[in-house]
């Protein structure tokens, strides 16, 4: 399987490289070499039955799996041509440039202006008009400015669940990343929310690199523009959403999509 696909990125440097990724659970093998190069700017899905190693791959890439006990990773995985799992890597900064949004929307129990103002603050900005300016311009980011920006001091608990997410996603951008992954963030959304958040995939693409897991596959045909589809642990076929979904080269593939399985 080609692990770059067959498109206008390939003279582009990856922004996400992993290079024969094996990882284990303690003796359970979850990831079996799995090879792949992310495009810059640019939306990829990751797709496949549940417990097909989707969502562990995701993890990798900001080493979430580290605070799991008997984690362990085999391979090489590099952003912008650095080994994050190098020795003397700091997970700190790592998942300071490389932001997480979870299946269920997770404000914090604080003001909105807090939940977004928290981030900025740990990494040390502590002027009042510079937080009030990084609010401002993630809310607007993550289209949830209009809708809030009369009530930054009531509770990010008080917004409907598809605010929420955005809040999540407003929260994830405060600090500055360059990527910004996602794990089946409309799940718990009803459609109109889920649009919401697909049309907000398409403007930050401009500005980041999004990978997006999901069980939605027309979301994945929607939202994406490349599909990486995985099975019982290995990365079976990765190419453009539109080949993936109207040409796809492994049977698997094709079989998974048409709905046979999974």
């Amino acid at each position: 399987m080609n692990r770059t696909p067959t498109e206008d990125t390939t003279a582009i440097p990856p922004k996400i490289s992993a290079q024969e990724v094996d990882f284990y659970y303690g003796t359970f093998q979850a990831l079996k070499k799995v090879s792949v190069d992310i495009a810059p700017n640019r939306v990829t899905a990751f797709i496949g039955p549940s417990g097909c190693g989707k969502s562990t791959f995701l993890r990798c890439i900001n080493r979430m799996n580290d605070t799991i006990d008997g984690a362990r990773l085999e391979g090489k995985v590099t952003i912008d041509g650095v080994d994050i799992y190098a020795p003397g890597v700091m997970t700190e900064e790592l998942r300071k440039n490389v932001g997480m949004v979870f299946q269920k929307p997770n404000p914090f129990p604080s003001s909105i202006r807090d939940n977004i103002a928290y981030g900025p603050r740990l990494h040390g900005t502590k002027r009042k008009d510079e937080l009030d300016e990084i609010v401002e311009s993630s809310l607007r980011k993550a289209a949830l400015w209009e809708e809030v920006k009369d009530k930054l001091d009531q509770s990010g608990l008080s917004l409907s669940g598809g605010q929420q997410q955005r809040l999540c996603i407003a929260r994830a951008l405060a600090v500055n990343p360059n990527t910004i992954l996602m794990d089946e963030p409309c799940s718990a959304l009803d459609p109109i929310a889920t649009s919401r958040i697909e049309d907000l995939l398409f403007e930050l693409k401009n500005d980041y690199t999004i990978v997006i897991v999901t069980h939605n596959m027309q979301q994945a045909q929607r939202a994406s523009d490349f599909t990486a589809f995985f099975m019982a642990g290995q990365l079976i076929e990765y190419n453009r959403t539109e080949s993936i979904f109207l040409s796809p080269q492994e049977t698997r593939t094709e079989d998974y999509i048409s709905g046979r399985f999974g």
